[in-house]
C-alpha cells in the first residue's frame, strides 16, 4: 500500500480543497414578456410572468 512520503502542507491542502467550494457563476435569461434578465426557471421580478403566464401582480 502506498504511504506518502513527506506531510502535504496545511497551504497545499487547503489549496487543493478550495476548488470544491469555489462559487459558479450566475447564469441569467433573457425574460420573454419584458426582456429583462431573470434568473432560470423563475418567475421574473419584472413582469410577474412565468412560461407565458402572469404568476403575480407586478405594478
Amino acid at each position: 500500500m502506498a504511504v506518502p512520503k513527506r506531510k502535504v502542507s496545511k497551504a497545499r491542502r487547503d489549496r487543493r480543497r478550495a476548488s470544491a467550494y469555489r462559487l459558479s457563476r450566475m447564469s441569467a435569461v433573457e425574460c420573454p414578456q419584458c426582456h429583462e434578465l431573470k434568473l432560470p426557471h423563475r418567475v421574473c421580478q419584472s413582469c410577474g410572468y412565468y412560461r407565458d403566464k402572469e404568476i403575480i401582480d407586478v405594478e
